[in-house]
């Protein structure tokens, strides 16, 4: 009996150092993501502060589609500097409860979840930080992120700066980034001067701007011109008169 209890203490002082070490790697690798996750935040944050401000120089995604795409020369346009009936026909398209949420459309989300589809309640908010801030895929880091992200840009940036950086930095066909870009290569106008049937051409090719076109009318871009419409009807648009 003395010779086991001998054996086990033997047993017991081998693996006391490996149980040891196991649990300071652990502990060390969480302190490394906890250190990396305070700068990751500070970082963003700071970032948040500055484009409230400074303009985005440019995002992820058009240095990414430089790759393949020659990038149209980009131009930055004040949200003074573009037509009402574009800012009133992009929140059509793409987020008509703009001005009514604090970066998460509620309703919309519970709507697409009654339905089961698996997306399509993204904001123009989130989108703006998945624009400038972050990537293009579905992952659900990216995701988290923007969902941790958004209410600080919300908190930070007026509704009007919100949706001025998203038609600065949104992709409105391959290589053409920005309203700016937008308006002279499809119409060759500028910002300013698209009409009510431009602009919603134009909001109709978000989100897929490489597959959707501007040269003929959709039952996309009608609707958006209607939404539009009604959208300036019922004061909708307050948040960016």
């Amino acid at each position: 009996m003395r010779h086991h209890a001998q054996e086990d203490e033997l047993i017991d002082d081998a693996v006391a150092p490996q149980s040891r070490r196991r649990f300071s790697l652990l502990r060390w690798l969480l302190g490394w993501f906890v250190w990396l996750g305070w700068r990751f935040a500070i970082a963003i944050f700071v970032l948040v502060l500055l484009f409230a401000v400074i303009n985005p120089p440019t995002t992820w995604t058009i240095i990414r589609n430089a790759r393949d795409y020659p990038i149209a020369d980009r131009q930055w346009a004040e949200i003074e500097e573009i037509s009402p009936v574009m800012l009133r026909s992009v929140v059509a398209a793409e987020d008509a409860n703009f001005c009514n949420h604090w970066g998460f459309d509620m309703q919309e989300i519970r709507r697409v979840i009654a339905q089961g589809r698996g997306g399509g309640a993204s904001t123009i908010s989130q989108q703006v930080v998945k624009n400038v801030y972050l990537w293009q895929d579905r992952s659900w880091p990216r995701k988290s992120l923007e969902a941790l992200v958004t209410p600080v840009v919300e908190a930070v940036w007026s509704k009007k700066r919100i949706l001025e950086v998203y038609l600065n930095v949104a992709e409105f066909g391959p290589g053409i980034f920005g309203i700016s870009a937008a308006a002279r290569h499809h119409f060759g106008t500028t910002p300013d001067q698209l009409d009510r049937v431009q602009a919603a051409r134009l909001a109709a090719v978000l989100p897929a701007p490489k597959q959707r076109g501007t040269a003929q009318p959709s039952q996309r871009s009608r609707s958006i011109a209607d939404g539009a419409a009604t959208i300036a009807k019922d004061g909708r648009d307050s948040c960016f008169r």
